[in-house]
């Protein structure tokens, strides 16, 4: 029986990362729960069992049922059927399959009905099932914006909402509109306060909505009259059973065909404030957008995944000139790059999930009491790097993932271009993932900023200072020279004071920190377990390479250079 938790050696490593302790501790509030409830755990070993438990179902529902659909449910798609979706066969059988296994509301509190997991094992599922189906994860994952309700809506709310999602209702964010896509300031979806029975009324459209016709929404609207900008949006909680909103259409999209990207149109549709009035960009849809970035990160990892197995498999497989093609070097590169790339991903992945498991569950005991002033230190030095680490796991995670979707269909030749062959779905799905909650330029601008204040290199000098292996020892040579090259490009940047020049080198300054503190990371792991070894040498000789291209581009432009090619 296929397992894809079970198959996949690293998924338990990052499971059992030494901070993972910690954020147990902190996630469990000294398992109080256990007195409270049957199914919490004891201790951190009862914990962690527990998290292995879930996530080997996980595993044998996306490589058994949702993997087996996936082709199908790519073919049919979901429907628009009296202004309401209607999915696929194959992802109505996900859908049920997952919520029976209790595999919703995963990190939500127990008092609400969910698991109080952390987030590491939730962004594992997502992990497995986007490598199953990329369009699935789109519907299932979106649970996450339970997050946004259990953080800033009221205990009313809560209450009412949260079991919903725990019994296995789907969600959506309906922020962006046919005028409003990255630049969400320019939101219009008019919300008006009925005085009368003193609720709040939705009018307008939003595009490019995932899952636009989930159970239970988060809209982002302008609540305040005569506004044009961020200050006068709010956020909304939308309830489908009472109506308001219908479908106009679903996108025709060239990937993800399973998960329904729809128009919405919204008529007098009655919905509750989350939170405060004027905060809903500002704070809230950050905070949902920086959740669903991560997840996207994970989705990136899945995709990679498959695209690298589908690869190697073929490879083994097709004979040429009398022998398997991944014999022959050009192959066997490709295949090591691929490999490389997908482990440093991940890597980056589970070391920004820990980040945000660490300051959310600070953040959350700060609502019941006040931390102690160490705890305030931990938790915003875990804030920064999360804050931090976020675009660049997103940024860096999708683009490797379409690299690799681009290398599985070359490794197949003519074959990859036939849709006989499930890398030519897998590369299709994988071009949403650089767009969409962001492009990889809009990461680069979140991420510029820990570049020019220090945030990167302060972290891989902590990175640098760690013990490693023996063997590791020629490759951290080569990371020492690789950051003693990243400082002076900053240098030569930023001491110009100039912020469209620094604009204008910020992919190249973000892309050598991430292939730094990759490199790190996978050396890290292959200190833990030799079995990442030959990914820590090729993708540190990656990055060096990919690092010393950039400098020598940033150190022998100037000035004068960037303003006759970019002002032309």
């Amino acid at each position: 029986m296929a397992n894809f938790y079970n198959d996949n050696k690293a998924l338990k490593h990052h499971l059992t990362h030494p901070l993972m302790r910690r954020i147990v501790e902190l996630k469990e509030r000294n398992f109080a729960d256990c007195e409270k409830f049957d199914y919490a755990p004891m201790n951190f070993e009862d914990t962690m069992d527990s998290y292995e438990k879930v996530l080997e179902i996980a595993g044998e529902i996306s490589g058994e049922i949702v993997a087996p659909n996936a082709e199908s449910v790519d073919h049919e798609g979901p429907h628009v059927i009296d202004g309401h979706v209607e999915y696929a066969q194959g992802t109505k059988q996900n859908l049920d399959a997952l919520v029976k296994a209790g595999l919703m509301g995963i990190s939500l509190p127990r008092r609400y009905n969910g698991l109080n997991f952390s987030l590491v094992p939730y962004i594992m599922a997502a992990d497995m099932v986007s490598r199953a189906d990329a369009s699935f994860v789109n519907i299932w994952g979106l649970q996450d914006c339970a997050e946004t309700i259990y953080e800033f809506a009221d205990e009313d709310q809560r209450q009412r909402y949260l079991p919903r999602v725990c019994a296995g209702e789907t969600m959506a964010m309906d922020l962006t509109e046919p005028d409003a896509g990255s630049d969400l300031q320019a939101v219009m979806l008019k919300a008006t306060y009925n005085e009368a029975d003193g609720t709040w009324r939705l009018n307008g459209v939003k595009r490019f909505i995932t899952n636009g016709d989930g159970h239970i929404a988060l809209v982002l609207a302008r609540s305040e009259e005569g506004s044009h900008d961020g200050r006068g949006l709010s956020m909304f909680i939308y309830d489908r059973n009472d109506g308001g909103v219908t479908v106009r259409r679903i996108e025709n999209k060239m990937g993800i065909k399973g998960s329904p990207t729809c128009e919405l149109v919204f008529k007098n549709a009655k919905a509750e404030l989350c939170g405060s009035r004027k905060l809903g960009l500002i704070k809230y849809v950050m905070s949902l957008m920086n959740g669903a970035r991560l997840g996207i990160a994970a989705q990136s990892v899945g995709v990679s995944e498959a695209a690298y197995r589908e690869a190697y498999a073929y490879a083994q497989e097709r004979r040429q000139f009398g022998k398997a093609i991944i014999e022959f070097p050009a192959v066997a590169e490709m295949l090591a790059v691929m490999k490389a790339k997908l482990d440093a991903s991940r890597s980056l992945l589970y070391e920004t999930t820990r980040f945000v498991d660490m300051y959310k569950a600070l953040e959350d005991i700060s609502r019941e009491r006040k931390l102690e002033p160490e705890e305030r230190t931990e938790m915003k030095y875990y804030n920064r790097l999360a804050d931090a680490f976020t675009p660049l796991a997103k940024g860096m995670g999708s683009e490797f993932c379409n690299q690799n979707a681009y290398d599985s269909v070359q490794v197949h030749g003519g074959s990859g271009f036939m849709k006989d062959y499930a890398c030519e779905r897998i590369y299709r799905d994988a071009r949403i993932t650089s767009i969409y909650e962001g492009t990889t330029q809009l990461q680069v601008v979140a991420a510029i900023r820990h570049v020019t204040t220090g945030t990167y290199l302060s972290r891989i000098n902590e990175y640098a200072a760690m013990e490693y292996s023996e063997a590791c020892k020629p490759l951290l040579d080569k990371l020492a020279a690789m950051t003693a090259l990243y400082a002076e490009a900053v240098e030569n940047v930023t001491s110009l004071k100039n912020t469209e020049y620094t604009d204008f080198h910020a992919r190249r300054l973000v892309e050598m920190a991430g292939h730094i503190i990759m490199g790190y990371l996978l050396l890290a792991d292959a200190t833990r377990c030799e079995c990442f070894a030959k990914s820590a040498n090729v993708y540190v000789r990656y990055g060096e390479a990919e690092v010393t291209r950039h400098h020598k581009f940033i150190t022998e432009f100037n000035v004068e250079d960037y303003a006759a090619s970019y002002k032309a």
